[in-house]
């Protein structure tokens, strides 16, 4: 996964923390792109919600530590870099990063260049 300059991103909140415990996560639409936003023993992740190998969802998965596992064909990506750790995924999944802010979950999406 490729370094995102922060200046680059526009945050956007998504729901208040106290809404997403430990072990939850939550399925919506940012702008036209499906996310799934986890959280992992109080660290919150939020990826791109399709497989990088047939683009089925990633969200419905196991989540097994930071890792989630692709309820389609069973392949495993890491939730912090989105690097696909087994068969038969080999590209990365699109992880953005995520901030609490005054209690608000936000994630940073690229900004839109006029």
């Amino acid at each position: 996964m490729s370094t995102v300059d922060e200046s680059d991103l526009q945050y956007v909140p998504i729901l208040p923390a106290s809404d997403l415990r430990s072990g939850e996560r939550i399925l919506f639409d940012v702008d036209d792109r499906p996310v799934a936003i986890f959280n992992v023993g109080g660290t919150i992740y939020a990826i791109e919600d399709a497989c990088s190998h047939d683009d089925g969802p990633l969200g419905d998965g196991e989540v097994s530590g930071a890792e989630v596992i692709c309820p389609r064909h069973g392949a495993r990506f890491d939730l912090k870099s989105g690097k696909a750790l087994t068969l038969p995924a080999v590209t990365p999944i699109l992880v953005y990063p995520t901030r609490v802010v005054e209690g608000m979950i936000e994630i940073g999406l690229p900004r839109i260049k006029d």
